[in-house]
């Protein structure tokens, strides 16, 4: 297994990240700049950075590159910082728990674009919720299953490499 570097770490990171600040935009112009729009956009962001930590202290702990530079996204580095190791075999029953927490981040910004829209259409929003949907639906999922997942030692036992070998 291989180390990676920061700039390949941070560039691991653009399209988590890219999601995050395009959803929060979708969020502030959904809302006409109001200073709900204001409380929305920061909470997702929030959101997004509490469920990065999130997936560090519950589930890197389970992984195999807990405490490596081998973790594409630097997630097992800062995990092992934050909290102890865990037991490897749990892995697959702690991925399984706890990815559900950050699910809605994916679907935060497209429902609240998609009534945005209805009642009050816009170009601009619908371009901030299509570059959100291509980014955080196609992109990222892309990106995560060719350059973190193939390499993976745990892709055996992977919810979400057994769910993307099922076609789902």
């Amino acid at each position: 297994m291989r180390e990676y570097t920061t700039s390949e770490t941070l560039l691991a990171n653009v399209p988590y990240m890219a999601m995050v600040l395009l959803g929060a935009a979708t969020l502030a112009w959904g809302s006409g700049h109001s200073s709900w729009a204001l409380t929305g956009a920061v909470s997702y962001g929030l959101y997004g950075i509490v469920g990065a930590f999130w997936i560090m202290a519950f589930v890197c702990p389970f992984c195999s590159f807990y405490g490596t530079r081998r973790c594409p996204c630097g997630y097992g580095a800062i995990s092992a910082k934050i909290v102890r190791k865990g037991e490897h075999n749990c892995f697959s029953e702690k991925f399984k728990r706890h990815i559900p927490i950050i699910v809605p981040l994916w679907l935060i910004p497209v429902a609240y674009g998609g009534a945005a829209l209805w009642f009050s259409f816009s170009w601009w929003l619908l371009a901030l919720v299509s570059v959100f949907v291509v980014n955080s639906y196609v992109v990222l999922p892309v990106l995560s299953k060719k350059h973190c997942c193939s390499e993976c030692p745990q892709k055996d036992e992977c919810p979400w490499m057994k769910a993307g070998a099922k076609g789902v």
